[in-house]
């Protein structure tokens, strides 16, 4: 598991890295001290978990995650922070409270090893243009790391887009068009100018006005889709 530690403080860094040694599986791979060298971090490094100080010089542990194409897994790390633990009580982000305690840590090590999204080392990593998968959303004290595979629906907000899921539509700070170069192509489908849809969700497809298709997605959402991609899907789907 490779480790990318970011925390203003040297004493605090130092500390991790002493804990970290007694984890034979474990490599800390960099440090990064504010929001742009942790940013940078992590594109040039790719590491498999950011042990992520919520407070540091130029912005927060957030904004480091809202500035990453794809994060990787994250242990927040806070003195004590009331706001922050809220947020984290109602997603599935790790946090641990400093003093970090040994056995805490062992903890949020193992588990982010049953999530089992360590990567392979960097020789074996995957190739460049492989579909996005994930992406880190803040809504409000609410934060997630959605697994885009479980959006049934993607709709357009100018230069944002609004990640539809059960309970919860959270603002994404990416364009749709951005989106739908990075997706898989052969499970998101440009429905129109405002919707990507996930075809693992179609439920029926039923005529519309003018020659269109409309998706009823499972869990009840509708989506017209414009005459063009209702040509197109048809062609790809035969029909």
């Amino acid at each position: 598991m490779r480790v990318l530690i970011v925390d203003d403080e040297r004493l605090a860094r130092a500390e991790l890295r002493r804990l970290l040694a007694a984890f034979p599986d474990v490599e800390v791979v960099g440090e990064a001290t504010h929001v742009e060298q942790a940013r940078q971090q992590v594109e040039a490094l790719t590491p498999d978990l950011l042990l992520l100080d919520i407070q540091m010089p130029g912005g927060t542990g957030f904004d480091v995650l809202e500035h990453l194409d794809e994060p990787p897994d994250v242990i927040f790390t806070t003195a004590y922070d009331a706001h922050a633990v809220r947020a984290f009580s109602v997603n599935a982000l790790d946090y641990l409270l400093k003093p970090i305690e040994a056995e805490r840590l062992a903890e949020a090590l193992e588990r982010v090893r049953q999530r089992g999204h360590v990567q392979q080392p960097p020789e074996t990593s995957r190739p460049a243009g492989t579909p996005l998968e994930r992406v880190f959303v803040r809504d409000g004290e609410r934060c997630w790391l959605v697994q885009l595979a479980q959006v049934p629906l993607i709709s357009s907000e100018g230069n944002y887009s609004r990640l539809h899921l059960p309970g919860h539509q959270p603002l994404l700070l990416r364009s749709l068009s951005y989106l739908e170069e990075k997706l898989d192509p052969a499970r998101f489908f440009r429905a129109s100018r405002q919707h990507l849809i996930n075809l693992d969700f179609v439920e029926t497809l039923e005529p519309g006005p003018g020659g269109t298709l409309v998706a009823r997605l499972r869990g009840g959402p509708e989506v017209e889709m414009s005459r063009r991609q209702s040509l197109r899907f048809r062609e790809r789907m035969s029909l």
